[in-house]
This record gives structure tokens, sequence and C-alpha cells, in this order.
């Protein structure tokens, strides 16, 4: 098969061996670390791209001799905004193409930012590699391990760089959370609490767009891509946050950003088991993804099961008391990620201590260095954390050093997501083969669900 049949094809395992092999015939010949200009293209015009991820490009990309050179999106719509889009903030429009393919044989740029569904970042990735391009990929890296595998070892085949839109990595609190719990003043971590609430009953819903989107203005099987064949349904294809098997909505939305630091600041590749639950108590609008989840990890040494923490994960869209939330818990305080402080909140009193004659254990309050507290809130516009993750991507496109936010990062949250995703749809206790690299749930390797 050519490139052109892959890529129409569709087949991801297909992808990802094309990728490893034939790479190098297909990759551009932009000399790493060279001062010519380094062409950029967008694959999918989404509402994340152009209120976030553009302006934190465009923003800087002057600095790094960046031009975008052209936009795929399937829906003629979205092709039509680009154009628009780019005319009014740059002055001039860009290139529209209907496809991947057609961007990659037309534009030929040397690297590309994918914003598109959830279910299809990870292939997307697959095609950018076969084409030589770097990437930034926006989170979450795969809704199943058949695609983060794949995904994987197309990356490890490569040598382009990428980006996984975790922008927590690229934050200076966050850093500075890092080199604090690696010094050991904080001590073992003993519990992680992670919360994420909101009211919105029009999260992920676009009801004038899905009632203005036409079949045959977009392309239905391009979009399924590796997914079942299933018939036309036009809030499937901007709603698909709310809809599995094309997102698992709560978990590879939100909470793969809070549980990538667990990976990030352990060092941990992923949980060892799973359990949890949650449901649809307030939403009933006909989506099929849950407005309700709480998942409870075990984190640990894989070979060491008596040692480890717990993560508590929860999230509502029916009521946002308490907010979002992102508590490190040692037997000393708390480090507060939505504070950006250390204090001993919790720790071990002189009084609870005598008990048992050992001496109090509390942690000196302090603030974290950085540029103010972490953003732990539902944001998804142009933050400093977006703006310091595009910057950190630009740079590494220039000097070819490895990104903050690398494919192993998107790996190890996709696994902790699905685990979430196949416990709470099971209702049993999910754990992850190490040899096989799947999901298990119920002694069962957990595919779709």
């Amino acid at each position: 098969m050519n490139r052109r049949q892959l890529l129409q094809q569709g087949s991801l395992a297909g992808l990802g061996i094309f990728a490893a092999q034939s790479l190098p015939a297909l990759a551009q010949t932009r000399a790493a670390g060279s001062n010519a200009k380094i062409r950029v293209g967008i694959i999918g015009f989404s509402d994340r791209l152009r209120s976030a991820l553009l302006p934190a490009f465009l923003s800087q990309a002057g600095e790094f001799n960046c031009e975008i050179v052209g936009v795929s999106d399937l829906w003629s719509r979205r092709r039509k905004e680009a154009e628009e889009w780019f005319t009014k903030k740059t002055g001039q429009a860009v290139p529209t193409y209907r496809n991947n393919e057609e961007l990659y044989e037309k534009a030929k740029p040397d690297a590309v930012i994918i914003s598109t569904a959830d279910f299809q970042h990870a292939q997307h990735l697959v095609e950018a590699l076969a084409a030589g391009c770097d990437v930034y990929c926006e989170k979450p890296f795969a809704e199943t391990m058949l695609d983060a595998r794949a995904a994987l070892k197309a990356a490890k085949a490569s040598d382009k760089i990428i980006q996984i839109g975790s922008q927590r990595r690229s934050g200076d609190t966050y850093h500075a959370a890092y080199e604090f719990l690696k010094s050991g003043k904080f001590g073992p971590i003993v519990a992680a609490e992670m919360t994420w609430n909101v009211n919105q009953p029009g999260r992920w819903r676009r009801p004038d767009l899905v009632a203005a989107l036409k079949q045959e203005d977009t392309d239905w099987k391009r979009f399924l891509m590796n997914r079942p064949e299933a018939d036309w349904d036009p809030r499937k294809y901007l709603e698909y946050r709310l809809f599995w098997p094309y997102s698992s909505g709560i978990a590879g939305q939100w909470m793969c950003h809070q549980i990538d630091t667990i990976h990030w600041f352990t060092g941990l590749p992923h949980p060892r088991s799973v359990a949890a639950n949650g449901g649809i108590y307030q939403w009933k609008d006909g989506r099929t993804n849950f407005d309700t989840l709480t998942a409870v990890f075990d984190y640990g040494p894989l070979d060491d099961p008596t040692n480890g923490f717990q993560v508590i994960y929860s999230s509502r869209f029916s009521n946002s008391a308490g907010g979002t939330k992102e508590i490190y818990y040692s037997n000393g305080g708390e480090l507060n990620l939505d504070t950006g402080e250390v204090t001993p909140n919790g720790g071990l009193t002189a009084k609870e201590a005598g008990v048992m004659k050992l001496k109090p254990n509390l942690l000196e309050p302090s603030k974290l260095k950085g540029s103010g507290p972490a953003i732990t809130a539902a944001n998804t516009g142009a933050d400093r954390l977006t703006n310091a993750h595009m910057r950190n991507w630009l740079e590494c496109l220039r000097s070819r050093k490895p990104t903050s936010a690398p494919v192993e990062a998107g790996y190890q949250h996709s696994i902790a997501t699905i685990m979430a995703n196949a416990a709470a749809r099971t209702g049993q206790r999910v754990t992850f083969d190490e040899t096989t690299q799947e999901v298990m749930a119920g002694g069962k390797v957990w595919h779709l669900g």
C-alpha cells in the first residue's frame, strides 16, 4: 500500500507499521536546528484551537520563524471559518483542505497542531509522523490501548518532536512542586485528592451547530476512522465528548490533566488498579458518557504491593461546589496545587504523636516558587500554561530537544483514563497487564466495551 491508500483506509495498526518502516522516505528534508522557516499545518479547526492554541502560537511564532501554511477540516463551515479567522487576525487567509491527506500533499508542512475529536488524536499523530512532521497533539492521547500502542510505536520509530497537550508540564509552579517532592522534604505521598466540579448544562453541547450541520457538508466516513460503522449523527460529530466510543468524556477530557501530575511527580507509569462508579444523574439529554464520575486509584511500585498511596478523583456537571482542586498529602501536611502552598494541614501533631511515643511531623509552611498558584480550574482559554506549553514546543522544534510532555506522558495518562473508564462501565476492579499492555476488567481484555 502507498501512503494515499493507507490514509484513505484509516487502519491504525497499518499506519503504525507504515510509519515505523517508511518514515525516512516520507520525511521532509528540513535540517534539525535549521533557521529556515518552519511550516505548520492545522489538523482540525476546533474551539480549543481558535480560543487557546492558535493565539498562543501566533503570539510567539515570529520569534521562532514559524508560519501557518494550511488548515485541514472535514466540515466546509469550519474551513470557511478558518479563512475568515486568519484574515481578521493576520490580514490574510490561509489555504484550507478537505482532509489531512490533501494538507500533507499540497501544503507540505514541517509540523502540525492536532486538535480534533478525542478518539482521532492517536491516528492523526501516526499520520503526521508518516508525513515526516513534528507534532503538537491535544490530549487525550488515546481512548483505547490499541490506538495508544500504535501511536507510541510510531513515535518511538521516529525522530520527530512531539508535544502532548498536557500543559501543566510547562507550568513553573508545577515544576516547583515536582522539585519539592523530589527533594524529600514532603515525605512519602500517602494520598491525593482531585476534583473537577461544574454546573454547566451546556458543557460540550453545540445545539445550534448541530442543527446547522448537514452530512453532505462533511465526510462522516473519514470522521469515524477506525471506530465501528454507524449511521450519520450530527450530535456525535459535534458533541462527541458526550458519546462513547468517540470520547470517554470526564475521564479523557479532564481527569487526564490531573492524573498526569501523578505520573510526572512520582515516576510511576500507571495505576496498579482502579475502581470507579458514575452515571447520568442530571443531564438526561441522550448522552452516553457520564455527567458524574468517581474513581479510586491505587498507585505504587509494581513489584511492592506493601507500599503505595491512593488517588481519589471525582467530577460532576450538576453542582459546582468545591470547584477544582489538586491536593497531595503526606504524614506531615499537604501540597495544595490550587493555592501553590505547602502547609502542615492534617500533619501529625505532638498530641497524636505522643500516644505512640513518636515525634510530631508537621511541614514548614511555604509558597512554591513560580509565577503564581498552579492553574487547576476548568479553563480552556489561552492561559499562561497553554502559552508556556506552546512556547516549549516551538523551542524544541528549533533545538530538537525533548518537550515538556513527550509521547510517554500521553501514553501513561491514556492507561489511567482507559482504566477508569473500563472500571466505571463494567463495575469491576480494573488492572493493567504489563506484558500485553492491556487493560484488564474481570480477567478479560477491555476493548471498546
